[in-house]
């Protein structure tokens, strides 16, 4: 067994990002959504889901919904899990099978008549992701030493920034050229869409690269470093010191105030990572090829973003730089709502926001953990548990988020407005911080 901080077991960790880091980019944000609209009618079309009629859209946003309140409730329990008993290494394994045969299983999802397949295993491809994570990052103490860990979790994002974006790339000429793997005998003509053995073919690649890389890594990783055995109550510990965090925090005012503007950012960023897709397919009637470019120019520009961002926090300090990133969401998010879907320069116009959010996106995020990460009182006694407070927050606010979207636009049959009201949530969100202090290590 290899012995912590060795680079062979670190590597092995960070590699579980290679593996998995596809299907966020690909399932989540860039290929699926665009199928799902395909396959169920496009723009404004009703489908039937458990006897009632939705709108296709609405009803993937709610889809959307149930899966992170899933996450939501069980990440505690997972954490619990995870630091009371020995066996994380068979609860990753598990839920990386429930991912990656959750993700294959959309194959099966070829027509509206099915449906029922597209949902229930988006649902559970999304519990598989997340449950997994949970065990991942809870390794990270176990194959690194403390002044190691920044570098390791840096690793863990490169590797998975670089293979998500190579598969994306190789789906994408499959997409574009379709007669090159021998979907159909001829290239595609303008306006012409790939056939749809082509999407259910990427959902294959992206559940055999995510389980077949993923072996690597669980032949390294220690299966119980500590040699613990479980404890009585583990299930429901994580609620209970959850419910501890959240009494200390209503008697820390400034960190209240930076969860409640985070709840809300968050609402809107994960939301517009999410749907962005749908909104340029069926609000600006985008060619798949152009939605698939854009996310990769996102994907690509996030880590200028947060690199950029990080030298700016570095000289004015993380709040406010955390407000300047808020504030060109609102302007971004403002900006897709008044696109011309009719210009015939939709294209580009759409490029340049997915340019400016991809800017933002990266920085946000990293901002946002590192700004918790100072605030977090130095006498606590339990930083796990504050990280896990701090990721149900995320999660429900998602839940929050995609829900809305999917009501405003059932409502008001407008996607442009349920984009609206993301841009509101950021307003809201650069309202709250306004009324944080600086602290010791914030300003």
């Amino acid at each position: 067994m290899l012995k912590k901080g060795d680079k062979k077991l670190i590597n092995a960790w960070a590699f579980y990002d290679w593996a998995n880091s596809v299907y966020p980019l690909v399932i989540t944000t860039a290929v699926f959504p665009l199928y799902y609209g395909m396959v169920t009618g496009g723009k404004d079309a009703q489908v039937t889901f458990l006897g009632t009629e939705w709108n296709n859209t609405v009803l993937y946003s709610y889809t959307l919904s149930v899966s992170f309140l899933v996450v939501a409730f069980i990440s505690p329990m997972l954490s619990s899990i995870a630091d009371y008993m020995g066996n994380k290494k068979r609860f990753l394994q598990f839920f990386c099978l429930l991912g990656s045969f959750s993700v294959m299983s959309l194959y099966f999802f070829d027509g509206i008549d099915r449906l029922w397949v597209g949902i229930i295993f988006s649902i559970l491809a999304s519990i598989g992701f997340w449950g997994s994570i949970v065990f991942y990052n809870a390794y990270l103490t176990e194959v690194a030493f403390p002044e190691q860990h920044d570098k390791v979790s840096a690793k863990g994002f490169i590797h998975g920034y670089v293979g998500s974006v190579f598969l994306l790339l190789f789906i994408l000429t499959m997409i574009m050229k379709p007669e090159w793997y021998g979907f159909i005998d001829h290239p595609l003509q303008p306006g012409e869409a790939p056939p749809t053995l082509v999407f259910q073919m990427s959902f294959v690649l992206v559940g055999i690269w995510w389980l077949g890389f993923a072996q690597y890594t669980f032949s390294y990783l220690p299966s119980n470093t500590f040699k613990r055995k479980p404890e009585k109550d583990y299930i429901f510990k994580g609620f209970k010191e959850l419910k501890l965090v959240y009494k200390e925090v209503k008697e820390l005012p400034v960190l209240k105030i930076f969860l409640a503007s985070f709840f809300l950012f968050s609402a809107g960023v994960q939301t517009i990572i999410v749907l962005a897709g749908k909104f340029g397919d069926e609000e600006l009637g985008l060619p798949t090829t152009n939605l698939i470019i854009t996310i990769l120019l996102i994907q690509l520009v996030a880590v200028l973003g947060a690199y950029l961002f990080a030298r700016i926090s570095g000289k004015i300090g993380n709040i406010k730089t955390l407000k300047i990133t808020i504030a060109i969401w609102v302007l971004v998010s403002f900006a897709a709502y008044l696109l011309p879907g009719k210009s015939p320069n939709v294209d580009m116009y759409f490029y340049a926001l997915g340019g400016v959010l991809g800017l933002v996106l990266g920085a946000t995020q990293t901002l946002a953990r590192s700004t918790y990460s100072k605030l977090i009182p130095e006498n606590t006694y339990d930083n796990a548990t504050y990280f896990s407070f701090f990721d149900v927050t995320e999660k429900i606010a998602i839940v929050m988020g995609t829900f809305s979207f999917g009501l405003i636009q059932s409502l008001t049959g407008s996607m442009r407005s349920s984009v609206l009201v993301l841009s509101m949530f950021f307003f809201l969100a650069l309202v709250v911080m306004n009324f944080m202090k600086k602290t010791k290590y914030v300003k």
